[in-house]
């Protein structure tokens, strides 16, 4: 069969396929597949000052492993002697009393650095890390950290920094529970998660994911105590709450409990 101008319409295309073949789907030349610029290397300010090169020949030697929601990455029972890089994720690190109540020592975002690694300092006998989220998880050995880390003046430098802070915040953390009012930790807390945060697109709310339980993990108070504190806040519009998620809606005016000492 020919059309008007000699061209045979019925003729089989030199790819094989008819000119219209409901089977086989055209690239979308709009399409981006898939891109995961975050190693666990590039954003950690602990690998600041290495060159491109210098940081794909580190990563080589990184090993990756997943974990599930609730899974523990080290525990009393399991320690392990390793430094750990959160790629995706967010990771719980607790410690458990005598009674067995639970104290959250922090929740962890990408880019953190954690874990039992004497070398540099950083002493994780007595704790547990668990994934909150779905979590992907760099880990290096202590020997990649004595022969990449620890020889290179420029990490070592940085690694002394990053343990000097986590001692301050620790101070910090004790003043607050010995002279600021359970609202006022709640508000700081708050804050802290709350900035580590892009706002909102329209508005510069802040999402918190996070529950009553690990909040009241954070402050070392009781579920309860939390959670009459959240609905104060929520009360006067400082917050909004959703199951799994606190927005801060309005940080000046957090910033402002968080000041508070009784």
């Amino acid at each position: 069969m020919t059309n008007n101008c000699g061209c045979d319409i019925a003729r089989t295309p030199a790819s094989g396929h008819r000119p219209w073949s409901p089977h086989v789907r055209e690239a979308d030349p709009l399409a981006i597949g898939p891109v995961d610029p975050f190693t666990c290397l590039n954003d950690v300010d602990l690998f600041a000052d290495l060159s491109t090169d210098e940081l794909d020949a580190m990563q080589l030697m990184v090993a990756e492993r997943t974990f599930r929601p609730g899974e523990l990455i080290f525990s009393q029972a399991q320690p392990v002697t390793a430094l750990f890089i959160l790629k995706t994720g967010r990771v719980r690190v607790f410690r458990v009393a005598e009674d067995g109540k639970a104290l959250t020592m922090a929740i962890l975002e990408p880019g953190a650095v954690f874990g039992e690694m004497l070398l540099v300092g950083q002493q994780m006998y007595d704790n547990y890390a668990e994934a909150i989220d779905h979590s992907v998880i760099c880990q290096l050995t202590a020997d990649d950290v004595e022969r990449y880390l620890l020889a290179d003046p420029r990490i070592a430098v940085r690694i002394s920094r990053l343990l000097g802070e986590r001692v301050a915040r620790l101070e910090d953390r004790l003043t607050d529970l010995a002279l600021r009012p359970l609202s006022a930790r709640a508000a700081k807390n708050l804050i802290t998660l709350a900035e580590s945060r892009r706002p909102t697109r329209f508005s510069q709310s802040y999402p918190v994911h996070i529950t009553h339980e690990q909040l009241a993990g954070l402050l070392g108070a009781t579920r309860e105590a939390t959670s009459k504190a959240m609905a104060e806040f929520a009360s006067t519009g400082v917050i909004k709450q959703s199951r799994g998620r606190i927005v801060v809606k309005d940080l000046p005016a957090l910033k402002i409990i968080a000041k508070r000492t009784s």
